[in-house]
C-alpha cells in the first residue's frame, strides 16, 4: 500500500485539477503530489524519488530531457558540494567539537538551551550570509552534541528553521527580499532603508525564534549536556579555522565583488585535498549526501515545470479574485497561499512571478497599502518549513540522516500556520 497510495493520490489530483487547468498542467500537479507522497512515506529511497522527474517530465511532455537534466547541475548544486566538503573537513579534525563547546558555554547547558543556541546562532548568521552556507557550517556541530537521534533531529531542525527565519531580518538575507527591492524600483515605489527594514522585521524574527525554539524543545528533559572538550585549538584546527574565516570574509564581501557563492565555497573546498593545506583524501567524499543533491535537482525541475507549463501564472491569477476580501482577510489569504506554494517551488521564482499579480490585487483593494502587501508576500516566501525540497536549510537538515520527512512535516505545518498568523498581524497592525 505504501507504493500504491502515492500513485493513487497523484491520479486523483490529476483528475480534480483537470476541471480547472489544462491537461499538461493537471499531469504536472498529479506528478508533484505523487512525489511529495513518496518523499513523505519513504516507500522509496529519497534519492530514487528525486531522480523520477528526469524520467516522468519528458515522458509526459512537461519538459524535455535536456531542460530537466540541467536542473541537476545548477550552480547552487556546487555550492552544496563545496559546503558539504568543508563540513566533512571540520568533522574530520574535530573542529566542530571545539566550536560546539564554545557555543554552548554562552547559553544554558540544558537541551532546551542548546535548541535556542542553535536557532539563534543560525538566524543571526543567516541574516548576513547565505542560509545554505549557515546551515552547512552549523550542521556538524548539531550532530556532535548528542548521540540521541531524536534530540539530533530537534537540533538540526533548529538550525534549518533558524536560517529561514533569520533570512527575513535584513534586505540582503535572502533572494526574495532583493527581488522585492528590484520590483519596487521598477514600479517607482519607495524602498525601505536597511535600518527601516530591520526595524519592521526584528520583532517578528524575535517572536518566531522564541516560539519555534520553545516548541522544538517541548518534551526534552532538563538534563544538562556536558563537554570535556577544551576551547584550545590544535595546529590543524587553527589552520582550518583560518581558512573558514577567510571564506566568511569573502562571503561578506560578496555583496560588493559579486563572485558567485558556489565559486567561493567550491574553491576553498578543493583546497581541502591539497597536502599541507587541507585535510581530506578522495575517500572522504563518500560521506557526501548525494541524495540531497538529487533532491534539489528535483526541486529546481518542479519550479521550471511550473513556469514553462504556465501553471505558476494560472495559480497566481487566482489571487486576483481575492480583492473583494477585507484588508486583514486579504493579507491572511495571500500569506497562506504564498507560504504553502513555496513548499514545492523555488521561493525566488515564486516571488518573481507573484509580486506583479499581488501588486495588481493591492491596487484594486481598499485599505491595503501596496508596499505592506508586497512585503508580506515576500517574507512569507521564506516560510517553507514542511518539505526538504522547499529550502536549502531543510534539505541540509534532511542530509543529516537523523530526520525523516514525517517529522519535518509535523513541525513544519505547525510553524507555517504560526508564521502566517503572526506575519498577517504584523502587516495589519504594525507595518
Amino acid at each position: 500500500m505504501r507504493y500504491i497510495f502515492p500513485i493513487l493520490l497523484g491520479s486523483a489530483l490529476f483528475l480534480l485539477s483537470s476541471f480547472v487547468f489544462n491537461t499538461t498542467q493537471s499531469i504536472l500537479i498529479g506528478i508533484v503530489f505523487m512525489l511529495v507522497a513518496f518523499w513523505t512515506n519513504e516507500a522509496l529511497p529519497l534519492g530514487v524519488v528525486s531522480l523520477l522527474p528526469i524520467i516522468l517530465f519528458p515522458l509526459f511532455h512537461i519538459l524535455d530531457l535536456k531542460d530537466v537534466s540541467l536542473n541537476y547541475s545548477k550552480s547552487i548544486i556546487f555550492l552544496f558540494l563545496g559546503g558539504f566538503i568543508l563540513a566533512i573537513a571540520v568533522e574530520k579534525i574535530n573542529l566542530h567539537k571545539v566550536i560546539a563547546a564554545k557555543l554552548i558555554s554562552i547559553f544554558p547547558k540544558t537541551k532546551r538551551g542548546v535548541v535556542f543556541a542553535l536557532s539563534i546562532t543560525s538566524a543571526t548568521l543567516s541574516a548576513f550570509l547565505s542560509n545554505t552556507t549557515t546551515a552547512l557550517l552549523l550542521l556538524p556541530i548539531a550532530l556532535f552534541l548528542t548521540e540521541d537521534k531524536i534530540l539530533k533531529a530537534r537540533f538540526v531542525l533548529a538550525i534549518a528553521y533558524g536560517a529561514s527565519i533569520g533570512g527575513i531580518l535584513t534586505p540582503i538575507g535572502t533572494p526574495p527580499n532583493l527581488i522585492l527591492y528590484g520590483f519596487l524600483d521598477d514600479y517607482g515605489l519607495s524602498k525601505l532603508t536597511f535600518i527601516e527594514w530591520m526595524f519592521k522585521t526584528a520583532p517578528l524574527v524575535f517572536i518566531m525564534l522564541i516560539i519555534v525554539s520553545f516548541i522544538l524543545s517541548i518534551g526534552l528533559d532538563k538534563e544538562k549536556i556536558e563537554f570535556k572538550e577544551s576551547y584550545n585549538l590544535n595546529k590543524e584546527q587553527k589552520r582550518l579555522s583560518f581558512i573558514l574565516g577567510v571564506v566568511v570574509v569573502f562571503l561578506f564581501l560578496n555583496s560588493f565583488i559579486k563572485i558567485p557563492d558556489a565559486l567561493i565555497l567550491l574553491s576553498f573546498a578543493l583546497l581541502m585535498f591539497i597536502p599541507k593545506i587541507g585535510f581530506l583524501t578522495w575517500d572522504d567524499t563518500k560521506k557526501i549526501p548525494y541524495e540531497i543533491i538529487f533532491l534539489f535537482g528535483a526541486g529546481f525541475s518542479i519550479a521550471m515545470a511550473f513556469s514553462k507549463t504556465g501553471l505558476a501564472l494560472e495559480i497566481s491569477k487566482i489571487l486576483l479574485n481575492l480583492n473583494y476580501l477585507t484588508p486583514i482577510l486579504l493579507l491572511f489569504a495571500i500569506a497562506f497561499i504564498i507560504t504553502f506554494s513555496t513548499e514545492i517551488t523555488s521561493n525566488t521564482a515564486l516571488t518573481a512571478i507573484a509580486l506583479p499579480i499581488i501588486y495588481e490585487v493591492a491596487r484594486e483593494s481598499v485599505g491595503v497599502d501596496e508596499r505592506v502587501i508586497l512585503m508580506l508576500a515576500t517574507i512569507c516566501a521564506s516560510y517553507a518549513f514542511m518539505l526538504p525540497i522547499a529550502t536549502p536549510p531543510n534539505a541540509i537538515a534532511m542530509s543529516s540522516g537523523v530526520l525523516n520527512v514525517k517529522t519535518m512535516m509535523k513541525f513544519g505545518f505547525l510553524f507555517n500556520i504560526i508564521a502566517i498568523i503572526l506575519t498577517t498581524l504584523f502587516a495589519y497592525f504594525y507595518w
